[in-house]
């Protein structure tokens, strides 16, 4: 462990002898590192103006490396950053370049330029700087010196919007979601719910920086040391297996699980933190000590959403919204009426459920698909019973490059204040929703106005009804150039968690992340938990090749019978991430070929039937 300090004026000879030290560590010959000495030196009247910081061992306050900031607003330099040679490779440079853009990025330099050693290049690849061929030399700044290889990032001070949600630090993840969806008694839910089980993986990304992860089921050892390696969390305990089921322990009720255990419920109390879930629930406010007011959750319904999103339109001040017909269909004989008709004339229709997450619920079909279903009634019989509603389908852009699924995220804090977070485009098949993608420009310039404004001004009306929490508005484009609002979630979702991510990514390695969620990306084996490490190394370091950064977000799925993985790839280009996501998924469905050749696999062992600590069914890490 180091610490950070500012340099002192006193210590700028020593300094120097560590550059020194330092720059002789890769091979250069002594007449070499004489000709570099005058540019490497440092003056006692420097250390000030230059912002040299110096990593010192926690221990034995020995000088292990420092780093200069230099200039002026706009544009900084990374002067020198240099590490003791025996402590290269244990972080130290890590913890000064990410200090060095965290304060940039606090006296407001838009870019930081780093001129390189050659040796070191590979270094600032790997902390998310830009190089050759990523992109020319920066505008009004000088080539850099002969012999050096140019770099630059853009600093970003933690998004506003991120140092709403959590209060600027980290915070506790309770991952509820099987909890969340039970509260819906809706016929298109899973009653097993295993899929949530999975999906409260996603805790590890419910702010951009976790203290604790409450999880209901077990998950493999390795998952969040990997994960907090490339996210660089310090500390993060992981209570898993908490609702494996038994007496009084349902999947469905993790809140109610940890307050069964006082010591756990305690501790979590006591850190101070913010509790973070993925939804609000009756067993979560016991949990957190807030009030319950079921019905802040009205809006989940799609009716309801459908109704606030005509009472804000007949307001006016939307002109880029429309808004699709809807029609409740209370009855079997209400919805084959409703939708024969329709049918007749030649219109597609949406099928839905008042509830339903991920599509669930949701069924896309044609007046094509009716008749050669033959008929309204058999199409409604091969879905989940229980009312429906009947929503005229809005026909999509002509152009197939065009974003059909976009939604808006944002969240109403304690006070009542809505904090917009950006908009995103969705990855969807017919009705299931499978990614997300945030980032620079992914909301084409016609949409993003009216997407945020309408986004908006849902979250104020949700403010005003007592909703406090995190919520996202659907939409689909039709072909004129407008957006129909579908429906709101007063959850977090898969494209909260990419927002998350952007901004934890943006904040280490500078901004401008591409950040893309794939909900399931299939495997071509079921895999024991030391296959699924190595194929993630594998994944990190070919998808490190692409200039991209991989993150298993769902590893539980790859101990089911159909196995999948859940991932998030980032990159600082939509040409990266394509293919960072298109290796992952070759490299997924491959791993299949590691378990042939006539030698029976090793059977798979979910992290379910690890050993647990002893501590009432759970395991702390």
């Amino acid at each position: 462990m180091v610490k950070l300090r500012a340099a002192r004026p006193g210590e700028a000879e020593e300094l120097t002898a560590l550059v020194l030290r330092s720059k002789a560590h890769w091979g250069y010959d002594a007449g070499f590192l004489a000709a570099c000495a005058p540019e490497l030196r440092i003056a006692a009247g420097e250390v000030a103006p230059r912002r040299i910081v110096v990593a010192e061992g926690a221990a034995d306050g020995r000088v292990l490396g420092l780093a200069s900031l230099e200039g002026g607003p706009p544009v900084a330099r990374l002067g020198l950053l240099f590490v003791e040679p025996e402590a290269i490779g244990r972080g130290v440079g890590r913890r000064l370049y990410r200090d060095a853009l965290r304060r940039a990025a606090a006296l407001g330099f838009r870019r930081l330029l780093i001129d390189a050693d050659p040796h070191a290049a590979g270094f600032y690849r790997a902390m998310g700087a830009l190089g050759p061929p990523d992109h020319g030399v920066a505008g009004g700044a000088p080539e850099p010196p002969a012999g050096l290889v140019r770099f630059e990032a853009v600093p970003a001070p933690p998004a506003a919007w991120a140092r709403a949600w959590t209060d600027g630090g980290p915070a506790v993840h309770v991952g509820n979601v099987a909890e969340y969806n039970a509260q819906f008694a809706d016929a298109s839910l899973d009653r097993e719910q295993r899929a949530a089980r999975h999906y409260a993986c996603l805790a590890a990304f419910y702010s951009p920086w976790p203290r604790a992860l409450v999880l209901p089921g077990a998950v493999p050892p390795g998952w969040i040391r990997r994960v907090g390696r490339v996210l660089e969390w310090e500390g993060v305990e992981v209570y898993d297996g908490l609702a494996e089921g038994g007496p009084g322990l349902p999947d469905a009720g993790l809140s109610d699980a940890v307050r069964a255990r006082p010591a756990l419920a305690g501790w979590l109390g006591g850190t101070g933190l913010p509790l973070v879930p993925w939804g609000l629930t009756a067993g979560f406010a016991r949990l957190a000590g807030r009030p319950w007011r079921p019905r802040e959750l009205r809006y989940e319904s799609k009716s309801a959403a459908h109704g606030l999103f005509g009472r804000i339109l007949a307001g006016g001040g939307h002109p880029g919204i429309l808004l699709p017909g809807q029609w409740p269909a209370p009855t079997r004989w209400t919805a084959a009426r409703l939708l024969a008709a329709r049918t007749r004339a030649g219109q597609g229709t949406v099928l839905k459920s008042e509830h339903g997450v991920g599509g669930s619920g949701t069924t896309v079909v044609s007046a094509e698909r009716v008749r050669a279903a033959g008929g309204a009634r058999a199409v409604l019989r091969a879905l989940p019973r229980g009312p429906l509603l009947v929503e005229e389908y809005v026909a999509g852009p002509a152009d197939p490059r065009e974003p059909r699924d976009l939604t808006y995220d944002g969240f109403v804090d304690g006070s009542g204040r809505v904090h917009e977070v950006g908009g995103a485009v969705m990855d969807v098949a017919g009705a299931g929703y499978r990614g997300a993608t945030v980032g620079p420009g992914v909301v084409p310039a016609w949409a993003r106005e009216p997407l945020l404004a309408f986004g908006g001004a849902v979250g104020r009306e949700l403010s005003a009804a007592g909703y406090r929490g995190w919520f996202d508005v659907d939409f689909v484009a039709d072909g004129a150039g407008r957006l129909a609002p579908t429906e709101t979630n007063l959850r977090l979702t898969g494209p909260s968690i990419a927002f998350m991510v952007a901004a934890r990514l943006d904040e280490l390695r500078g901004a401008g992340h591409f950040v893309r969620i794939a909900d399931r990306v299939e495997l071509g084996a079921r895999l024991p938990e030391a296959a699924l490490d190595e194929l993630c190394e594998v994944l990190e370091r070919g998808c490190a090749r692409l200039g991209a950064v991989f993150l298993p977000a769902i590893p539980t799925g790859a101990f089911e019978p159909a196995p999948w993985l859940g991932v998030l790839v980032a990159a600082y280009s939509r040409r990266a991430l394509d293919a960072a996501e298109a290796l992952v998924r070759a490299e997924a469905l491959a791993v299949g070929a590691a378990f042939s050749g006539g030698q029976p696999a090793e059977e798979p062992r979910s992290p379910a039937s690890s050993k647990s600590n002893g501590e009432g069914g759970f395991r702390v890490r």
